[in-house]
């Protein structure tokens, strides 16, 4: 049996508070980029770049979604450094309130016919508040949930946090939808697409309200009352486990999917520029649909994770996602929606969450508690920054007019997924280690059948608490 006080955390209450906590921040916060995201690829180019070449006008608004990448390395370090000296409780609802204030701020900005150049430099601006807040999120909620969860049952309850990023993302499509179908197209252009910003108000209050209520974790408390915390956690970080930092880099460029299907798809597949023609509002409804068979798979994967390990996961979903964006592309390059849903759903929906559904838990447990937030956060952030720049990178390499789109792309995406499964490969197995033991090299795994055991009396006593 667990041999230290945090090992059996206090209560399911606090397990299920916390993954609550972990779900509706990330709601907010992935909801708050993602309409961004579908307004840089769908309205921002007509009226906060306009240009005569309307290459340029893509390319520059697909630039400004990565400016918020640019801003999450320096998030990281901030808030990963505030998360392992000040708890993780507080820096979770300063990351929600930066990202929701910034995120109204949006939907009051002017035009470029109505202020000018000014228009895209406040845009540019609100963009890095919002990608200095959402550094915090993932890692901050990830430890939190971990900390707070039942041994055997950490990768089940980590999921949550990303269950939450997908249902953010459903939530941004789902209000672009009915105005982007409903609205004329002038009035949409001019303040319809204002109102899913400004929407964002009335999530921080439920999710501030949820966060207040959640314990800080027993393994932080403990390290407080010990007086273990570190002052400088990130230099720890760097000397104690710098080699898993740099595979949790690897790994994170797993983002490459999401902008692939979201970021760029969305581009090729609507923007007049490439000749496709999908309607907007049509379109829209393949995130949508992915997400939804997303929220639907996310706690199944991390139930699995928590049986088989967290590496089969990560590595079957990033060489599976890879090998499908090449069909995902194509079934847009031949201007069929149908088949570009059903591709989405399977890229995306199903093998994407392989990865997705395990890194909230396997990423947390390459690390100490002393330096979990920072690790994680810093690293995981460099990777998806790198990915970030793709969108702009995929629209110069692949810009309107050129040939064997779906070939270039896919390619390029399938070697960065590659990647990713190399370093999960390369990781040591976590699933079976207790929280005591994460982040040491030396750790001795709980053996098999202590664990399954553990696990299952885990199970029981959350069925009881349910009853």
């Amino acid at each position: 049996m667990a041999n230290a006080t945090y090992d059996e955390p206090h209560g399911m209450s606090q397990s299920k508070k916390a993954a609550a906590s972990g779900w509706i921040g990330s709601a907010l916060e992935y909801y708050d980029f993602f309409i961004y995201a579908t307004a840089a690829s769908l309205i921002f180019p007509q009226i906060f770049f306009p240009s005569d070449n309307p290459t340029t006008a893509i390319v520059a608004s697909l630039a400004t979604y990565g400016v918020g990448y640019v801003a999450r390395p320096i998030g990281a370090f901030v808030l990963g450094h505030w998360g392992d000296t000040h708890g993780r409780k507080t820096v979770l609802i300063v990351c929600m309130f930066l990202m929701g204030f910034s995120t109204m701020a949006v939907g009051l900005l002017p035009t470029y016919q109505q202020v000018g150049v000014l228009a895209p430099v406040l845009l540019v601006i609100l963009r890095l508040v919002q990608g200095f807040a959402v550094a915090g999120e993932i890692s901050g909620a990830s430890s939190m949930i971990l900390e707070h969860a039942p041994f055997g049952r950490r990768g089940f309850y980590a999921s949550f946090t990303l269950q939450g990023v997908q249902a953010g993302q459903i939530l941004a499509a789902a209000i672009f939808l009915p105005l982007a179908h409903y609205m004329p197209d002038e009035a949409f252009n001019t303040w319809g697409w204002r109102i899913p910003f400004l929407l964002s108000f009335f999530v921080i209050i439920a999710g501030y309200i949820i966060r207040r209520n959640v314990d800080e974790t027993p393994a932080f408390a403990e390290e407080s009352e010990h007086g273990e915390v570190p002052k400088a956690p990130i230099i720890q970080a760097f000397k104690l486990s710098w080699r898993d930092m740099l595979r949790v880099v690897c790994m994170a460029l797993m983002n490459v999917i999401p902008v692939v299907a979201s970021i760029f798809g969305a581009a090729y597949a609507v923007q007049a520029a490439y000749g496709i023609g999908f309607p907007k509002d049509v379109y829209l409804w393949i995130p949508v649909l992915g997400n939804i068979l997303a929220v639907l798979v996310i706690p199944y994967v991390g139930n699995l994770s928590d049986k088989i390990g967290r590496r089969p996961p990560i590595i079957v979903g990033a060489l599976g996602s890879g090998l499908l964006a090449f069909g995902y592309l194509y079934a847009i390059s031949i201007h069929s929606v149908p088949l570009a849903i059903v591709m989405s759903l399977l890229m995306w929906g199903v093998v994407y969450q392989g990865y997705n559904a395990t890194f909230p838990s396997f990423y947390p447990e390459l690390f100490q508690t002393r330096t979990r937030v920072s690790a994680m956060a810093i690293s995981q952030n460099v990777g998806t920054t790198i990915t970030a720049l793709l969108p702009a990178l995929f629209a110069t390499v692949a810009p309107p007019g050129s040939t064997n789109i779906p070939l270039t792309i896919g390619a390029i995406t399938f070697a960065i997924t590659a990647i990713a499964a190399a370093a999960a490969w390369s990781a040591r197995e976590t699933y079976r280690i207790q929280i005591k033991d994460l982040g040491q090299p030396d750790a001795v795994p709980v053996d098999k059948d202590d664990y399954d055991r553990m696990r299952a009396a885990g199970s029981a006593d959350a069925q009881l608490a349910r009853a």
